[in-house]
């Protein structure tokens, strides 16, 4: 049990037995919590078990208030639950059929579902259960969904829009209760301890991604759990609360962003107007645990780039966002104090005294006066704690990989002139999609471009700005970086190698050492992950439309509301398929590892590639081609060994396929809650440049003679499957119903002589 949360169990152990005061370790009797409290921070007890992570106590924070229901118990709430005892797939025969609508559903239109069910290929073999796309539309869409989208109209008294304004939108309180209740987030979480909530309270940070691309959608997820799992589009973190109307107002075109801004903020406030309110008074939810909690929910980040950072904040474009620094201070190197909520809001208050907020010529010209927008009711102004000075973070992407694209790569081009080597000879292709990915690499090759004609000192920071983990040393080197940047910036200027306005992402870039000591790494805050999460949730969802305005809006609320139940229910029941119960064993499943070819204990996954390279090979041309002689005979043993002599299938005359490669995604050895990016293993034959194969090495654990548990060295120089011909009757024993690997350890000697 984490530290951190162990005042929470002690209040849940009072309350339920007999004695007023135990230790939930060594159930010692204490007179007081307080008591408790002091015993578990003392570093001479005994009663730690080994394995407990290291930290103190709160005695003020994350009291239970009783069990409650987390997201998964509230299956059993479903009308059709007492069916799902039976068969967990219900209204679907079984796990096949179940896949195959779910493939049906997320790939085909509902025309071409229709023509799949009328093939004649169904006349000489079983039909699923469903006959027409109305029934299988119709099972998805009395799955269990816990958060409901709905569409609201918007007006603008005395303001007429081109097209009616609808709002596609959740509740964003209702999806940050079932994010914090969600078992497979269990052991990825943290409650962290705090002095400015009430007693007993417990905080979970509300962070709030937005993006002006496709359709501009709302992401929201929490801050109590870890960074590493937020960090992976997969791991179903981030959630989708919102798409933001785009809409021409029927007004001049000075006020058409104006306009627009307040309707985005009018869209801002309806979605999280209950959860603002939970963020001033608290509410009750329970934890994955079943354990419920007192939460208050403030805002400690909301991701964006500068020009939607400068409508948020409710500032002019020649204004900070963050500081007090106007258009004329940009790019100096100096940090200015903070443009806080409370002087926003103390201005807006101030103008509006004499002019009406909805003059929108006065108003504007009287706010822009004062370096703001003309915005008078930003979304965050009613939220207890929101500062756009605190919760606009740093993000990498835009104002560090994507900046130095745009500006410092220009720099180097006119310094590159005078280094001598070729790269970049026609200038920098244009990349149709560019990722952090490939802003990495360019960084990269760009270090090695310039060297002994200009330190990279830009680039050096913002390596520094992705570190996971800071320390007073690394800030220190940060601030260093960039003060030595505006040093010699004035070489840039005399080179002439400026292009456009770059100097408003510079003044961003002054607060980031602020920003880390404030929220921690900025790495948990890129839009990475986002951008990913626009092809599922926004490019997905309108190719699924029949593209009709009149009804777009209710076809995305049908389409979405649909999603989410699948997504729930194809996780209950790949939790069943692996025999993961739903009580006690759930947690121990990573929601990371909810892709490719699980472990038998779920804890690690594998994935290969639909199509093999090659598709069927004979057990001699394996041989051969692989250059392993006793292929044949060691598949044999391992059959014989797996399946008993009974097994009717003789690999001497099979077929198999074969891949080149595979991925593995596994539990760090350091830290075993982290998972690690997939790791390729490569498995190549012999060829002219590699003569005996391109082939990695992994550990493997094996039994030895004394049954105890080893890892030894081997090489993956096969990956393969056997297959069946058509129209064959024969079945392949379980054995071999999975892809497998052929492995060679490596024997280590001691002296040369052996």
């Amino acid at each position: 049990m984490c530290v951190k949360t162990l005042h929470t169990f002690i209040t849940f152990i009072c309350s339920y037995v007999g004695f007023d005061r135990l230790c939930p370790n060594c159930q010692g009797e204490f007179p007081t919590i307080e008591a408790i409290t002091d015993h578990l921070n003392d570093q001479s007890t005994t009663c730690w078990p080994s394995d407990a992570h290291t930290g103190h106590c709160h005695p003020h924070s994350g009291y239970i208030f009783g069990t409650g229901k987390n997201m998964l118990d509230k299956l059993e709430d479903d009308e059709y639950a007492y069916r799902r005892k039976e068969n967990p797939y219900y209204p679907f025969h079984d796990g096949g059929e179940w896949q195959l609508g779910k493939f049906l559903v997320e790939n085909l239109t509902q025309t071409q579902i229709d023509k799949f069910l009328k093939l004649k290929w169904f006349n000489t073999r079983a039909r699923p259960s469903f006959t027409s796309k109305d029934q299988l539309i119709g099972w998805m869409d009395v799955l269990p969904c816990f958060t409901q989208w709905k569409v609201s109209k918007i007006e603008f008294t005395g303001y007429k829009t081109k097209q009616l304004i609808e709002l596609i939108w959740r509740d964003a309180l209702d999806v940050v209760k079932q994010l914090f209740s969600d078992p497979t987030f269990a052991n990825h979480m943290t409650f962290d301890p705090h002095d400015h909530l009430p007693v007993g309270a417990t905080q979970v940070p509300i962070i709030i991604v937005t993006s002006g691309l496709e359709m501009h959608p709302v992401f929201i997820t929490i801050g109590n759990i870890d960074s590493e799992v937020r960090s992976k589009a997969t791991s179903r973190a981030w959630c989708c609360v919102g798409y933001m109307p785009i809409v021409k107002f029927k007004v001049h075109p000075d006020y058409q962003t104006i306009l627009q801004a307040h309707l985005w903020h009018k869209c801002m406030c309806l979605i999280f107007a209950n959860l603002k309110a939970a963020a001033a008074e608290g509410c009750f939810m329970p934890d994955p645990f079943w354990y419920i909690h007192y939460v208050f929910m403030p805002l400690i980040a909301h991701v964006c780039d500068l020009p939607e950072a400068t409508m948020i904040a409710a500032v002019s474009k020649n204004a900070s966002p963050l500081t007090m620094a106007t258009q004329k201070e940009f790019g100096d190197g100096t940090l200015y104090p903070p443009h806080t909520g409370q002087d926003t809001l103390q201005c807006i208050i101030n103008i509006s005294k004499t002019v009406d907020p909805w003059d929108l010529d006065k108003f504007q010209k009287a706010a822009k006066a004062v370096y703001l927008s003309g915005v008078h009711m930003p979304y965050w102004h009613d939220w207890m704690y929101a500062c756009p000075s605190v919760f606009l973070a740093g993000e990498i992407l835009h104002t560090g990989h994507k900046f130095f694209f745009d500006h410092p790569l220009n720099w180097v081009k006119e310094t590159h002139k005078q280094v001598g080597t070729r790269h970049f000879a026609n200038g920098v292709t244009h990349i149709k999609q560019m990722t952090g990915c490939e802003h990495r690499d360019i960084q990269r090759t760009i270090v090695a471009s310039i060297a002994g004609a200009a330190p990279p000192r830009f680039i050096h920071f913002i390596y520094l700005t992705q570190n996971p983990v800071h320390s007073p040393n690394s800030l220190n080197s940060m601030a260093r970086a960039l003060s030595d940047f505006h040093s010699f910036k004035d070489a840039i200027v005399d080179a002439e190698a400026r292009r456009g306005k770059n100097g408003a992402k510079l003044e961003l870039l002054q607060s980031f050492c602020g920003m880390v000591e404030r929220l921690g790494s900025l790495m948990q805050f890129s839009a990475n992950v986002t951008e990913c999460l626009l092809i599922t949730h926004c490019k997905d969802l309108f190719n699924r439309t029949s593209r009709q305005s009149k009804d777009f809006a209710l076809q995305c609320v049908r389409i979405l509301n649909r999603q989410e139940s699948m997504e729930i229910f194809d996780l209950f029941t790949l939790l069943h398929s692996r025999g993961v119960s739903l009580d006690e064993d759930i947690a121990t499943t990573n929601p990371a590892l909810s892709w490719g070819v699980l472990s038998e204990d779920a804890l690690t996954a594998f994935q290969l590639n639909v199509t093999p390279d090659y598709k069927s090979l004979s057990p001699i041309e394996i041989c051969t081609k692989y250059l392993l002689p006793d292929f044949d005979i060691a598949l044999e043993d391992f059959i014989h060994w797996s399946a008993g002599e009974h097994a009717l299938w003789n690999a001497r005359y099979g077929r198999f396929c074969t891949w080149n490669k595979f991925r593995l995604r596994l539990h760090s050895a350091f830290q075993p809650r982290i998972i690690m990016p997939s790791r390729v293993i490569q498995a190549y034959p012999p060829s002219d440049d590699f003569p005996l194969g391109n082939c990695d090495t992994v550990l493997v654990d094996t039994m030895g003679d004394d049954g105890q548990m080893r890892s030894r060295v081997a090489q993956v120089r096969l990956i393969f499957q056997p297959t069946i011909r058509r129209g064959s009757n024969l079945d392949l024993p379980t054995c071999l119903s999975t892809p497998l690997l052929y492995i060679q350890y490596f024997h280590f000697t001691t002296s040369p002589d052996e």
